[in-house]
């Protein structure tokens, strides 16, 4: 994981609330363990015909969603079973964040984990973000847990202390407790003295 830095992105919209998690990568593409290509399985049953061509109007398949780092989403979006593959899917495409007016719990943790940032903003935001032109472009500032309109408007969504250090220092649960290491070693040592200390 690389650390989360401030960046600036188009918006890619799909306004469908309850989209589930099978829907993002559908349940016939969980047999693998690698993250190399869900980015072409993302969304798949929208995004292609019966044959596998692309369908020209789907989001991801227009010069919009190119190169673009934030998916902005109807409301409740990951519901449904929990898999990681859902997160991995939307990285693998390019998104560094998601942003709706809810999710479900189990894909906003699996997001926060595999660095995809789910940001949640009030209605009226959200209704703004959805009639921004197409050129358009925010900015996420995670330090700062900032989202910045382009009119400058300053939105702050909630991100928990524990999953936001993660991020910034681009470490996963068991990086972060790697990281603690000296910490560890200097309790363990001063509790087996204490205990060596008791046994005399």
């Amino acid at each position: 994981m690389k650390p989360f830095t401030p960046f600036e992105s188009r918006l890619v919209p799909i306004p469908t609330n309850n989209i589930d998690t099978d829907q993002i990568i559908p349940a016939r593409f969980l047999k693998t363990t690698s993250k190399i290509g869900l980015d072409k399985q993302l969304f798949c049953d929208w995004r292609y015909n019966a044959d596998g061509t692309p369908k020209p109007d789907f989001i991801l398949n227009t010069p919009r969603a190119q190169g673009a780092e934030v998916l902005l989403a109807g409301d409740n979006f990951g519901c449904g079973s929990s898999r990681e593959h859902a997160p991995w899917a939307l990285t693998q495409f390019g998104f560094r964040a998601v942003i709706s007016t809810s999710f479900a719990d189990i894909f906003k943790n699996n997001a926060l984990k595999n660095s995809l940032l789910p940001i949640v903003v009030d209605k009226d935001t959200h209704a703004k973000l959805f009639a921004l032109p197409e050129e358009a472009k925010v900015k996420v500032d995670l330090a700062s847990q900032t989202l910045i309109l382009p009119d400058g408007t300053k939105v702050e969504f909630p991100v928990d202390p524990f999953n936001k250090t993660c991020l910034l220092e681009g470490v996963d649960e068991l990086g972060w407790i790697l990281k603690q290491n000296a910490a560890i070693a200097a309790f363990e040592a001063q509790r087996v003295g204490s205990i060596n200390s008791l046994a005399r």
